[in-house]
């Protein structure tokens, strides 16, 4: 059966990353959400700088680069100047946490209807394994070689108390779950968040440990309190929904069912108003 997602680029990942997983999976995704309805021509990809970003180039849907750190902003433009897309904002752990943490926490705090898939592997892997700030302490990488002296962010119980209203963890080890977790946040309608614990094979080889600690989550947890302790676990890695909540996403707040691309005043309306703008002066 032919990949009709599949691109020209050369995929130049390293035998074994993550990233192949999540890529696998959002392509599942993609097929399931044309199943129930929703077009790939309004599925809007956007992505940041590092090896997550390379999703973008090997995903044949329509998108736009963002700058390291900034696609949030991108993401959010595109979605209030065309609500009716759906938008999916692929990050880094590094870029998404570190330069990016300021927009990501107001995207969730304004509740922005965009769906967040966060490459998580602990690291800045484009630029050879230095720490990033889901690190965890004492990894040793080129900015850290004797340790990192530092404790991670925990990005689940950050995203909850900004006010993400779909707040999410997956394994890019097992494809079926991820897939399935994108596509309910890809349809929630709100800010979504899916942090998914991604290897890489290279500078942070954390197979074992994950196949050994991920299990999955039977239920969603049945108040915030009950979401942000099963969160915090560290004797395993629970994966699943920690919490999804019904709240009007931030461009129905800003101007209810308006779509400018679609409600736009015609070139003949702007050159008039202009023009009796001008004659105003």
């Amino acid at each position: 059966m032919t990949d009709d997602l599949i691109t020209y680029a050369e995929i130049t990942w390293c035998p074994g990353c993550g990233n192949f997983g999540i890529l696998n999976a959002f392509k599942k995704a993609v097929k399931q959400l044309e199943k129930k309805g929703i077009d790939r021509e309004k599925i809007f990809m956007t992505a940041g700088i590092g090896q997550h970003a390379k999703v973008f180039d090997y995903a044949n849907l329509s998108g736009f680069y963002g700058l390291h750190g900034r696609s949030m902003a991108t993401a959010q433009g595109i979605k209030l100047a065309n609500p009716e897309l759906k938008v999916i904002n692929f990050v880094g752990d590094g870029d998404a946490m570190g330069e990016g943490l300021e927009h990501v926490l107001f995207a969730a705090k304004r509740n922005a209807d965009i769906s967040v898939v966060m490459h998580n592997n602990g690291i800045y892997a484009l630029t050879t394994g230095q720490r990033s700030p889901l690190s965890a302490r004492g990894y040793r990488g080129p900015s850290t070689p004797w340790g990192s002296e530092e404790d991670p962010f925990n990005p689940l119980t950050l995203l909850m108390e900004a006010g993400a209203t779909f707040v999410a963890r997956s394994y890019s080890g097992n494809i079926d779950h991820l897939a399935n977790t994108m596509v309910k946040a890809i349809l929630h309608e709100g800010f979504s968040f899916i942090d998914v614990l991604q290897v890489c094979i290279t500078f942070n080889n954390k197979y074992q440990e994950y196949n050994e600690m991920v299990e999955v989550m039977k239920t969603i947890p049945a108040s915030h309190d009950e979401a942000l302790a099963l969160a915090r676990k560290k004797d395993r890695l629970p994966i699943g929904i920690f919490c999804r909540v019904d709240k009007p996403a931030h461009h129905r707040a800003l101007y209810g069912d308006w779509n400018p691309a679609k409600k736009r005043r015609t070139r003949k309306q702007r050159i008039n108003k202009l023009e009796k703008l001008l004659l105003s002066v």
